[in-house]
C-alpha cells in the first residue's frame, strides 16, 4: 500500500502513460517564468523517475523522457503562436508545427537522457544520479545541435531565487540543471527498497544542495557592493509598438519619430547615451542619410544612440545581403560603430533548406539576413566597451563574448519581443539575460520593444525596469563590471565535468543492495 502511487505509474501503458507523462511535463513547466511554482517540480520528477521505472524496454525508455519533453516544451514554448498571429492569414497554419513540432524535435533530447538512464542505472538511487548527468548533458547538447536552442533548460527554473542564481557565476545553468535533477527526483527513492535511514540520508543531502546554494548565494549578495560606472547614464526607450504595425510603410516613419519622441523627454541633455531596441530604426540606416539623421536628434549632448536596424549592402552591389544589427549613432548622424548579428533565429530570419522548404521567413521582407562575421566587443566614445547581443543571443550560455575579442564592460540585449504578445516568452527572454549576466559577471542592458527593458548587475539584481506592454522610459546608472567569474573562464567544463562524476557514481550505486 505504501508504493501505490509509485507501482500505478510504473503499471501504466498506452494512452494513460504517454498521457501522464506529458501532463507531468506541463506541470513541471509552471515553474518556469514568470509562475515559478517550484514546488512542482517534487510531483513531475518523481513521477518521471517512476514511469521510467515501469520501462519494460529501451522504445519504453526513450518514450518516457520524450512525452515528459513534449508536454514541458509545448507548455513552455506555447508563446510561438503569438509570432505566427502577426500575419494569421499567412502564417497561422504553422502553429501546430511550430509548437509541437519544435517541442517534439526537443523532446529527442530529453528521451535520449531517460534511455540512458534505464541503459546505465535502472534500479536504485544511481538512477537519480544518472539521470540528473543525462539532463545536464542533453540541455548542453541543444545549445549547439541544429543550430542550437537551449531556450528553457531545467536549471532556468532559479530565476525564482536571487541567492540560488548565484551558483551560475560557478557552474553555470547547466550546473543548475544538475541540481535541479538531484533534489527534486530525489523523493523518487521512497518508492525503493531502502531502509528508512538510507532514504532519509539520501533525501537530507538532495534538500541541502539547493540550501548551501541558497546560503552560498545569500552571502555573496551580502558582501555585493552596488557599484556604478561614474558619470554615465543610460536611457532605456520602449515604445510599445506592436508588431503588425512596426513594418507597415504608413507608420514607419511614425514609429521612428515616437522613438525620437521618446528619447528626448525631461533630462535626455544630462544622459550619456539611449538605447532602442532591436530594429527599432525600421530603416536601413546605412544608406538613408536624412533617417538616419533623425534618429541621430535623439542623441544626448556628445552621446550616442544604440539602435537596432537592418543593414544592406550598397546599391549595385551583388549579391544583395541583408544583417541584423546594431548600430552606435552620434549627434552628426555618424555610424561610429557597428554589429550584425551573428546567431540568426531560424525560419525567423532564415529558411534552413530554402531549396527544399516552400515556406516563407515569418519577418519583414523576401531576402534572408545572413550572419555576421562574429561576436565583438564594441569601443563605444562615452561608454565602456560593449558585447552586443540582438535578440534571442542571450539564450546561448558561454557565447555571449567573443573568444577573441577583450572582455567588455557590459552586456548590450537588444531584442523586438512585440512578437510574443503579454505571454511567458518576455519573461522567460529575461529570466535567459538575466542568467548571462550572473554567469559572466558582467552587467547587462536590455531594451525590448514591447519590454522587459531592464538594466541587470553582474549578481542579477534589476536596478531599473519597464514592464511588459508599456510604453515609456527608464533612466539608469551603468552597474560596474565584476571580477571574471570562473564560470566565464572555463565555460561549461566544471558543470559538464560533475555530470560526469554524478553518472559514475549512478553506475557504481547500481552494485549496492
Amino acid at each position: 500500500m505504501r508504493n501505490a502511487i509509485p507501482d500505478r505509474l510504473a503499471a501504466l501503458t498506452g494512452w494513460r502513460r504517454r498521457g501522464t507523462l506529458a501532463g507531468l511535463g506541463g506541470l513541471a513547466a509552471l515553474a518556469l517564468p514568470p509562475v515559478h511554482l517550484l514546488p512542482v517540480l517534487l510531483l513531475a520528477l518523481p513521477g518521471l523517475v517512476w514511469i521510467l521505472d515501469g520501462s519494460r524496454d529501451r522504445k519504453a525508455a526513450f518514450g518516457a523522457g520524450w512525452w515528459f519533453g513534449a508536454g514541458w516544451f509545448s507548455a513552455g514554448l506555447y508563446w510561438i503562436s503569438h509570432a505566427l498571429l502577426t500575419d494569421p492569414a499567412r502564417f497561422g497554419w504553422m502553429i501546430p508545427f511550430a509548437v509541437f513540432g519544435l517541442s517534439g524535435v526537443l523532446a529527442v533530447f530529453l528521451g535520449l537522457a531517460t534511455l540512458a538512464t534505464r541503459w546505465l542505472a535502472p534500479t536504485g538511487p544511481g538512477r537519480i544520479l544518472v539521470l540528473a548527468a543525462a539532463w545536464t548533458l542533453a540541455d548542453w547538447l541543444r545549445s549547439f545541435v541544429l543550430t542550437g536552442f537551449p531556450w528553457n533548460p531545467l536549471g532556468s527554473v532559479w530565476d525564482a531565487s536571487t541567492a540560488v542564481l548565484q551558483a551560475g557565476a560557478l557552474v553555470g545553468v547547466y550546473g543548475l540543471t544538475l541540481l535541479t535533477v538531484l533534489s527534486f527526483a530525489a523523493p523518487a527513492v521512497l518508492a525503493d527498497v531502502l531502509g528508512r535511514r538510507a532514504k532519509a540520508t539520501l533525501l537530507v543531502a538532495a534538500a541541502a544542495l539547493p540550501l548551501a546554494a541558497f546560503a552560498g548565494g545569500s552571502l555573496r549578495l551580502a558582501s555585493a557592493a552596488s557599484e556604478m560606472v561614474p558619470d554615465v547614464t543610460l536611457r532605456l526607450v520602449q515604445a510599445n509598438i506592436t508588431q503588425s504595425h512596426k513594418w507597415r510603410d504608413d507608420l514607419r516613419e511614425a514609429n521612428l519619430d515616437r522613438h525620437v519622441e521618446l528619447s528626448r523627454r525631461p533630462g535626455w541633455d544630462k544622459l550619456t547615451a539611449v538605447v532602442w531596441p532591436e530594429t527599432a530604426a525600421a530603416f536601413f540606416l546605412d544608406l538613408d542619410a536624412p533617417r538616419r539623421a533623425r534618429v541621430a536628434e535623439a542623441a544626448p549632448p556628445g552621446g550616442l544612440v544604440l539602435t537596432g536596424a537592418p543593414r544592406l549592402t550598397p546599391r549595385g552591389v551583388e549579391p544583395v545581403t541583408v544583417w541584423n544589427s546594431l548600430m552606435a549613432v552620434d549627434g552628426a548622424a555618424r555610424i561610429v560603430a557597428l554589429y550584425d548579428k551573428v546567431h540568426l533565429v531560424p525560419f525567423g530570419e532564415y529558411v534552413p533548406l530554402r531549396a527544399v522548404l516552400p515556406i516563407a521567413k515569418i519577418t519583414h521582407g523576401g531576402t534572408d539576413f545572413s550572419p555576421g562575421p562574429g561576436l565583438r566587443t564594441l569601443a563605444l566614445p562615452g561608454l565602456p566597451p560593449a558585447s552586443p547581443l540582438i535578440c534571442y543571443e542571450a539564450i546561448f550560455p558561454h557565447a555571449v563574448v567573443g573568444a577573441d575579442q577583450p572582455r567588455p564592460g557590459w552586456l548590450l540585449n537588444v531584442t523586438n519581443d512585440g512578437w510574443f504578445g503579454l505571454s511567458s516568452g518576455p519573461h522567460q527572454h529575461l529570466a535567459a539575460a538575466r542568467m548571462r549576466a550572473v554567469e559572466e559577471g558582467l552587467p547587462l542592458v536590455r531594451a525590448a520593444n514591447t519590454g522587459i527593458s531592464a538594466v541587470i548587475d553582474g549578481y542579477g539584481r534589476v536596478i531599473s525596469s519597464l514592464p511588459l506592454g508599456e510604453s515609456g522610459v527608464v533612466d539608469s546608472p551603468l552597474p560596474r563590471v565584476l571580477w571574471q567569474t570562473p564560470y566565464g573562464r572555463l565555460g561549461d567544463v566544471l558543470p559538464l565535468a560533475l555530470a560526469m562524476v554524478c553518472c559514475m557514481a549512478g553506475i557504481m550505486l547500481r552494485r549496492l543492495k
